[in-house]
């Protein structure tokens, strides 16, 4: 089936580009189903959120995690309450900022991260190991490109609304 749709998309640059975000979108999809059904206590979306505020060197606000995570503030909200119902983090209001809202890990992150990341890191070999060191590389950079067009994109978007 995969070879089917790159014969029938590889013939213009404007299908290949089709084809690519199509296949983000899939991709996407199939790994948060596959990572949320095997990774014990946490959904992919939770974890992800987790990583971020584990490796941030400053404290982050919703809003600021939301523009990491490529989601509105609401979602980090969401998000958050089911972390702290989990015992992972703390909501406190900002220290720079009274009226934004904050998380803080808890000790259970760094268990989380020491006992059970394993498992992870696991999934993530297997994801990876069709690949080559080279071309692990090359997909890291491309994917650097991807994000420099998505941000093109938003400033696009941002001054089309402006606009109206």
């Amino acid at each position: 089936m995969i070879q089917e749709l790159t014969a029938r998309f590889s013939d213009t640059t404007e299908k290949q580009q089709r084809a690519i975000f199509s296949a983000l979108f899939i991709a996407t999809n199939k790994l948060q189903t596959l990572f949320d059904k095997n990774i014990p206590q946490l959904s992919l979306k939770q974890f992800m959120l987790l990583a971020i505020v584990r490796q941030s060197k400053e404290q982050l606000t919703f809003t600021q995690l939301g523009n990491i995570l490529g989601c509105s503030r609401q979602n980090i909200k969401k998000l958050a309450e089911i972390l702290e119902k989990k015992g992972f983090i703390t909501i406190q209001q900002s220290p720079q900022d009274p009226r934004a809202m904050c998380i803080f890990p808890t000790a259970k992150v760094e268990q989380y991260f020491e006992n059970d990341f394993s498992q992870y890191q696991e999934e993530l070999k297997y994801l990876f190991e069709v690949y080559t060191e080279d071309e692990v590389a090359t997909l890291f950079v491309l994917l650097s490109k991807l994000y420099a067009g998505i941000e093109n994109l938003e400033k696009k978007t941002a001054g089309e609304n402006k606009r109206r």
